[in-house]
């Protein structure tokens, strides 16, 4: 099975991030996506950041109507900080049989050259980038490696820093949330403070 894996802390997950992961599943040749939430760094104090089990549940709630996206804790599992080439080795060992790739936007291809040992990732593994609006210069050398795939996505530009600071000042920002991760939100009062 062809395995797309979309990395983010999801704080929270919006309707941006469905619209890429939906568009991967049905567009790019995978299989299934799974979205896999990234821990709390615990020596990083971030105010904002809600707990892991609270966002894993936002992308639970989020993607439980989409049989290609699964929620994902792997790296919950995993010492911290977490390396996504070393999540990559855990999970090519666990399931032998699944083809793991990667989905990113086009700005952290450009920092791409910058990650741990990224040379090995790109040599067993499939990168998969949706376009994002960016004044970097484009990694010209890396967008034409064989290995990565530029695909024709929707530009969502969406972020989740921009819903917590509305919510926080009352806006309503319903519209950019799945409705039950909404109402999870709303019934907990998250990102009031």
């Amino acid at each position: 099975m062809k395995i797309g894996l979309y990395f983010g802390t999801y704080n929270p997950i919006h309707v941006g991030h469905l619209i890429i992961a939906n568009h991967m599943a049905e567009y790019a040749g995978l299989d299934q996506i799974w979205m896999v939430v990234t821990p709390h760094n615990p020596l990083k104090k971030k105010a904002t950041l809600l707990d892991d089990q609270q966002r894993l549940q936002m992308v639970f709630l989020a993607t439980e109507d989409y049989p290609k996206i699964k929620p994902s804790d792997i790296e919950f599992k995993l010492p911290q900080p977490s390396y996504t080439v070393i999540t990559l080795a855990h999970l090519q060992e666990k399931y032998p049989n699944h083809d793991f790739s990667l989905i990113m936007g086009e700005d952290n291809l450009k920092t791409l050259h910058k990650w741990k040992n990224y040379e090995v990732i790109l040599e067993n593994h499939d990168i998969y980038v949706y376009p994002r609006i960016s004044d970097e210069p484009e990694n010209v050398e890396l967008k034409s490696h064989p290995k990565i795939h530029v695909i024709d996505a929707p530009i969502v530009e969406i972020s989740s820093t921009f819903i917590r600071n509305n919510i926080k000042e009352g806006k309503n920002i319903q519209p950019l949330l799945p409705p039950k991760v909404w109402e999870y939100i709303d019934h907990n009062n998250f990102y009031k403070k």
